[in-house]
């Protein structure tokens, strides 16, 4: 494999490199995984109420995830320690990377847009009401006042194949600008088959 560019962005076709990241709770995680299509997601800070919402809707459905074959591997630009306060719960492999060299490697920015773009009020208006909401009935713990790395990073989804191939990724244009469920879930499920008509005898 050729060297890249820190910072340049990835596309389809091309392959990532084989390699182990430590989750934090202790163990480690491989990327690609045999067998398996590993959907990475670059998410922003630990507490980040988008990034909680959004987290959520994949908790839920974690066991529909894992019968199509997709392993989950998320990555905070936050520490060890900051991802087990706030997002500890979660059913899959988190990883923190406070130095951001996973995003610098593989193109994932922080911009001002990330909070600016108009596309992103809804979402957030939503995720501070449930955010505040799971803060006042003890559920979670309020969002941090400076978190670390900053608020203006931006997710990426990329979505790799048990050989390392990237199948489909994403560069998200604002904070809520990631795939959903539903979203994954057509990328790995093939399209159904036509029926073909019957010719009249």
């Amino acid at each position: 494999m050729s060297a890249r560019t820190e910072g340049r962005k990835w596309s389809v076709g091309e392959r990532f490199t084989a390699r182990e990241l430590e989750t934090v709770s202790g163990g480690t995680v491989r990327i690609p995984e045999p067998g398996m299509t590993v959907h990475l997601q670059f998410r922003r800070f630990a507490g980040c109420p988008i990034c909680h919402l959004h987290l959520r809707s994949f908790a839920r459905r974690h066991e529909e995830l894992k019968a199509v074959g997709v392993r989950e591997v998320v990555v905070f630009h936050s520490s060890a320690e900051e991802l087990r306060t706030y997002e500890g719960a979660l059913p899959f492999a988190l990883v923190g990377d406070p130095r951001r060299r996973l995003y610098r490697e593989y193109g994932v920015e922080a911009a001002p847009r990330a909070l600016l773009d108009p596309r992103v009020w809804g979402g957030l208006l939503r995720a501070l009401i449930n955010g505040f909401g799971d803060f006042f009935t003890g559920r979670h713990p309020a969002p941090p006042v400076l978190p670390a790395g900053g608020r203006l990073g931006l997710p990426a989804d990329f979505l790799i194949g048990s050989e390392g191939e990237i199948l489909a990724v994403k560069y998200g244009e604002h904070a809520d600008d990631q795939w959903s469920v539903d979203e994954l879930l057509a990328q790995v499920r093939p399209a159904p088959a036509r029926l073909q008509p019957i010719p009249v005898q």
